[in-house]
């Protein structure tokens, strides 16, 4: 099968297309044919080596001293199943899937566990839909609704709108009642406030005012000094992208009163996926894509993530 494959940390143009054996599905794991995978924030960072805020030595103990633990990178995947591994049950050769596969998923084929995060894809969804979902949608979703507990009725600003996580926490927030002001580049209003925002602001010109019962950033462009002047008395703090430092803003937060500021890392989940298509089905929420590549085009994918101003989720389109 065609894969990518990440031999050593470095630059976009370090990862190769090579020819390796498909793998075979193990007792309880599920064989899929990838017809599209999303290429994400994680995925550079991962190639690259380029953990935030100081935290390179513990980023590298994590994905490998020195070079990928993983040879093929990618986890956000939309396929067919082709092979069921022993004792799986509730999924059926033929069947489409959308899945997090943790790695492996920038090829032809890719593994998932039949116990994990995969769960059948709705009619009406094409593959690269569906691939551009689980980053942005699963972290927006537990962010706002578990990490925040967002409700109807109050005011969030959110910091990267438009971006790969952003494009979902705008939908997610207005699905869940809240009023969105979203920060953004420039050429980003019609977009934003389709997705639901009330407020659209170009980090460019703009200045942000205002109190806001929670300041989502999902980019790093505010720290929490800066945030306490736009939060109430009960307002929230939540940063996406964290350093070691903000272990120090942590703690003043905690002394200080007033504000708050929570650092949380985001998992993925079966009922996450499920809770993402409902809102689907319900039309509460769409993927949205800036930009599809070929598999060969790899690179060029990279690149476009690493920018950090693309408008919504990159996808590969693997196969016919």
């Amino acid at each position: 099968m065609k894969a990518v494959t990440a031999r050593r940390y470095g630059p976009a143009d370090s990862l190769r297309i090579e020819e390796l054996p498909r793998p075979e599905p193990g007792p309880g794991e599920i064989l899929i044919r990838i017809r599209a995978a999303s290429v994400t924030t994680a995925d550079w960072r991962l190639r690259a080596a380029a953990f935030p805020g100081g935290l390179a030595l513990i980023g590298r103990l994590v994905a490998g001293l020195w070079r990928p633990r993983h040879l093929v990178p990618g986890s956000d995947v939309a396929g067919e199943v082709v092979m069921l591994g022993a004792g799986v049950t509730g999924f059926a050769v033929g069947q489409r899937v959308l899945a997090v596969l943790g790695h492996g998923g920038h090829a032809e084929y890719g593994l998932a566990k039949a116990t994990g995060a995969v769960v059948p894809l709705p009619e009406g969804m094409g593959f690269d839909e569906a691939a551009a979902l689980p980053f942005g949608g699963l972290t927006a979703l537990e962010f706002l609704r578990d990490v925040a507990s967002l409700r109807a009725g109050q005011e969030v600003l959110i910091l990267g709108a438009s971006g790969g996580v952003g494009a979902y926490a705008v939908q997610i927030a207005a699905a869940l009642g809240a009023r969105v002001t979203a920060v953004a580049g420039p050429g980003r209003e019609g977009l934003l406030r389709g997705l639901g925002a009330v407020g659209v602001l170009d980090h460019r010109k703009d200045e942000v005012a205002g109190r806001f019962d929670l300041v989502f950033d999902t980019v790093g462009a505010m720290r929490w000094p800066e945030s306490r002047g736009l939060l109430g008395k009960q307002g929230l703090f939540l940063p996406l992208n964290f350093g070691l430092w903000d272990l120090g803003h942590l703690l003043r937060a905690k002394l200080t009163g007033g504000p708050r500021m929570v650092l949380h890392v985001s998992r993925e989940s079966r009922a996450g996926l499920q809770t993402l298509l409902e809102l689907w089905r319900a039309g509460k929420l769409r993927p949205v894509i800036d930009s599809r590549f070929a598999l060969d085009e790899i690179a060029a994918a990279h690149r476009l993530v690493e920018t950090r101003h693309r408008a919504g989720a990159v996808v590969l389109e693997i196969g016919a």
